[in-house]
């Protein structure tokens, strides 16, 4: 079994959770939402000893996905994004890149994944979750053996993204928590897009959105 850590940088304006997954024995990271300072997610992780070997978008708004590009550029990890945010990742506009940015940005992934799909990157075991409702394409990884799952704005700690922004739905939302997040193990850690991680259990038991 592979020797599993995780860390986490804050990044960009919006302050997000830029979260490494990493294989320790190999000494090779996945990058979840690099939102910003891609150059300065590069640098820790070479003062850490790591290879950045992928990039993971949990969805497509400009505060996480805003550094992916260059990340790419300066690692030549490749990028994963669910599918159904293809057209999300390719819109300025409803990307938020105009507003959050100032500027356009417009991206594809290399791999679009779907959901329920099972990836092995570096040695480390993902499932993928679809959990629409922030943005339509937004998903979840699963690393079963870190009992951890990255969730985006999906869930945060005592709350949910918000679903106002263009195909949004808070009815969605809270369904793809309760569906898709809620029958993980208990003592799962959620690592959130912001704010402070959290564990099932807890968002379960507290959460006022969904419990």
């Amino acid at each position: 079994m592979a020797h599993l850590t995780t860390a986490s940088l804050t990044v960009g304006e919006l302050a997000v959770n830029c979260w490494f997954l990493v294989n320790e024995d190999r000494k090779e990271a996945l990058v979840f939402d690099p939102g910003d300072e891609a150059e300065r997610i590069r640098s820790y992780a070479e003062q850490k000893g790591w290879k950045i070997a992928g990039i993971l978008l949990t969805h497509g708004h400009a505060d996480h996905m805003g550094g992916a590009e260059e990340l790419k550029r300066l690692t030549e990890a490749e990028i994963y994004a669910l599918a159904e945010e293809e057209p999300l990742l390719k819109n300025g506009k409803t990307n938020l890149s105009v507003f959050i940015m100032r500027r356009v940005i417009t991206m594809e992934a290399d791999e679009y994944v779907r959901d329920g799909q099972e990836l092995t990157l570096s040695g480390i075991r993902l499932k993928v979750l679809r959990t629409p409702g922030h943005t339509p394409g937004g998903c979840c990884f699963y690393c079963e053996e870190a009992g951890c799952v990255f969730a985006g704005d999906t869930l945060f700690q005592g709350s949910v993204g918000r679903s106002d922004f263009p195909g949004g739905s808070m009815s969605e939302l809270v369904r793809s928590v309760k569906e898709k997040l809620f029958p993980l193990p208990d003592d799962t850690k959620v690592y959130p897009g912001h704010g402070e991680e959290t564990t099932i259990a807890f968002e379960k038991q507290y959460n006022p959105f969904v419990s």
